[in-house]
């Protein structure tokens, strides 16, 4: 079996998902200004459906999205991490580097702080060359946390898992090489 890593910052703990962190997860997938730059909100079926595959990730490859709680109060406060994209991705194969946090906690620099953990571990640790991120053009905050990281806007492409024509079918993807 893989050992899991479990990065630390100062204020965050980033570590393999929990059945606690399901009911939490799913209340943020249903919210509108959480989900605003994705094609639907998510049923809990859906959302418990992406705890597994990134429980199943971590437990392959030892990293992944990992869940992210507030050292302070243990309190689940969403995702961030690093995995594989889908081979279907026209930039694939590639790691990219995401996250989704509930409303609460937007503003107070988690993104960043634990993709900044993400990063070391990417980079580190796994001795990866290059990081992706990408999203849809409007998404400015996330676009914001990709600039803050050191991330470079590269190409815009259209997502194969979106339908054509749909709104939110073009994104714009980042790359960041490693400076090791």
């Amino acid at each position: 079996m893989v050992k899991v890593i479990e990065p630390r910052t100062a204020r965050l703990q980033l570590r393999q998902w929990c059945d606690e962190d399901r009911e939490l997860f799913a209340a943020m997938n249903a919210d509108s200004a959480v989900m605003e730059f994705f094609p639907a909100l998510l049923s809990r079926e859906e959302s418990d459906a992406g705890i597994d595959r990134q429980i199943a990730h971590i437990n392959r490859y030892g990293w992944g999205f990992w869940a992210v709680e507030m050292l302070s109060d243990k309190r689940f406060i969403g995702f961030v991490g690093i995995k594989n994209v889908t081979d279907d991705m026209p930039f694939a194969p590639a790691v990219e580097i995401g996250w989704r946090l509930a409303r609460s906690a937007w503003g107070k620099g988690y993104a960043s702080e634990a993709a900044n953990a993400s990063l070391q571990v990417a980079f580190e640790q796994l001795g990866l060359d290059e990081i992706v991120s990408f999203t849809v053009p409007g998404n400015v905050r996330s676009r914001a946390v990709m600039e803050k990281l050191g991330m470079v806007q590269d190409e815009r492409f259209q997502h194969p898992g979106l339908p054509e024509g749909h709104s939110m079918q073009e994104h714009v993807l980042y790359r960041l090489r490693n400076p090791l």
